[in-house]
């Protein structure tokens, strides 16, 4: 188990309480706008046209917020937390007017990736704050907090998406984050004072510059290959290529520049490699699941939209209650064995998944759901927690946004794998037979037990009871 790293609120005048309530508020807003906006499109797309670019209104807020999470991490460890986690609130503010404001579908587009530069900022902040503000026996609890209005907001967003739209505007799905957003910064700005030494160094603008150039042309490859452009065509070629020859020179600068972005350190620490193992993984089987579990409960099972939100469900139930647990058990049995036991249930839960068929129960979906939600709340928080105790706070950032991009690129490499698996097996897209559905699906679920499989052996490696700070 790992030493403890600083005492509460090292560093800090806070009052913790009101801090945790502005993070919970703010992990919100950006959970509940990844997914707000996807019972609205056809409402949007009357009003402002474009049906046929809509998938853009998802695609590029996830990638402007998945390539940003790095920079800011490193941006943290150099200036403090607070100026990023303000500017993050302040930029989503921005983007959010102007969503709400615009005019048409290209424009929505674009305000969508300043809303997702600004949660950026937010999500890796957030974690990074309160393993600053926590001591490793109550970090846990928190993280089961955020980790519960994360899974909440993300369910949520859809319904609240729809009652917009149909009883309000469109436009209010963007502008009811204005007063959070303002919310949520007073309260920062009010009762959060950090006194942590700013670095004199400059900062590796080359390096940003090729991160942001090269994971975002991977991301964007991944998420609209087999979608907007086939696999094999030139541009998906040309993206895949030129990302790899612009990731291997932001591996040149980052090894000659004397304060990398991104330090390749990173890449030697047994805990963190398995903790960002972990969390792309995770991301890939939360995509699988919210993606594919109503599809599956309205097309094949002809459940309703309700039923079918409700299946998936039981993911948001099983995580925040197991990670708010499983502090009492990494404190107990260490890092390694609360991971070991998280990854089995993973694995468990994906594999009750293969036995879903055509004739069976909503509710044995969402059982399937609850037990993997329950199995990653026992490793997702202790291992991204064990990450954070093994770094210092000059680099708790850059650690805690390594696991969190690790989480968006394990997204985008979900989107294109169970995509290309579900539409190898469909002759008609559009109008999809429930068998043939039924049967990609399961494919989906095959693909998302051998993901449960790595996560379990990365578990595995994970520090058992000695982990001390900069330690492998």
């Amino acid at each position: 188990m790992a030493t403890e790293t600083a005492s509460p609120a090292v560093g800090f005048r806070s009052e913790r309480g009101a801090i945790l309530t502005s993070l919970m508020l703010a992990t919100g807003l950006i959970a509940l706008d990844s997914t707000i906006i996807a019972t609205a499109v056809l409402t949007i797309t009357d009003t402002l046209g474009g049906f046929s670019m809509f998938p853009w209104l998802f695609s590029i807020y996830l990638l402007a917020q998945a390539v940003a999470v790095p920079i800011y991490g490193k941006l943290a460890d150099m200036v403090g937390r607070k100026p990023v986690i303000l500017f993050g609130i302040a930029a989503f503010a921005v983007g959010s007017l102007l969503c709400g404001l615009a005019t048409s579908m290209v424009a929505l587009i674009a305000f969508r990736a300043i809303q997702g530069i600004g949660a950026g900022a937010i999500q890796p902040m957030t974690m990074v704050i309160a393993g600053d503000l926590y001591t490793l026996a109550e970090r846990a609890k928190v993280q089961g907090y955020l980790a519960g209005v994360w899974a909440s907001s993300a369910v949520l967003g859809p319904l609240l998406g729809g009652l917009f739209a149909d009883h309000l505007s469109w436009r209010w799905i963007f502008l009811i984050n204005l007063p959070l957003c303002a919310v949520a910064g007073w309260m920062l700005v009010r009762h959060f004072t950090e006194s942590a030494v700013r670095s004199t160094q400059r900062i590796d603008y080359p390096g940003a510059i090729l991160l942001t150039l090269g994971a975002g042309g991977l991301i964007l490859a991944l998420l609209e290959g087999g979608q907007a452009w086939e696999w094999a065509s030139p541009v998906s070629l040309g993206l895949f290529a030129g990302s790899a020859v612009v990731l291997a020179l932001f591996v040149v600068v980052e090894l000659r520049t004397a304060n990398p972005v991104l330090p390749l350190w990173i890449f030697t620490r047994r805990v963190v490699i398995a903790s960002s193992t972990v969390s792309l993984m995770v991301g890939a089987v939360i995509l699988g699941l919210t993606s594919y579990v109503p599809t599956f409960a309205q097309g094949v099972l002809g459940t309703s939209a309700l039923v079918a939100g409700l299946t998936v469900g039981g993911l948001t139930l099983g995580w925040p209650l197991t990670a708010t647990l499983s502090g009492k058990l990494y404190l107990r049995w260490g890092f390694r064995i609360c991971g070991l036991v998280g990854g089995t249930l993973t694995v468990l839960g994906c594999a009750t998944t293969l036995l879903v068929g055509p004739q069976s129960n909503p509710w044995q979906i969402a059982a399937s759901c609850f037990l993997i939600g329950a199995g990653m709340g026992l490793v997702a928080s202790p291992t991204l927690i064990a990450a954070q105790a093994s770094a210092q706070w000059h680099e708790r950032g850059v650690v805690t946004s390594a696991n969190m991009f690790a989480r968006s690129l394990g997204s985008a490499l979900g989107v294109a794998l169970f995509g290309a698996i579900v539409n190898a097996g469909i002759h008609d897209p559009d109008h999809p037979a429930p068998t043939e559905l039924a049967h990609g699906i399961h494919l989906v679920f095959l693909a998302m037990l051998a993901m449960a499989a790595v996560l379990l052996v990365a578990a595995a490696t994970m520090p058992g009871r000695t982990t001390t700070v900069g330690s492998d």
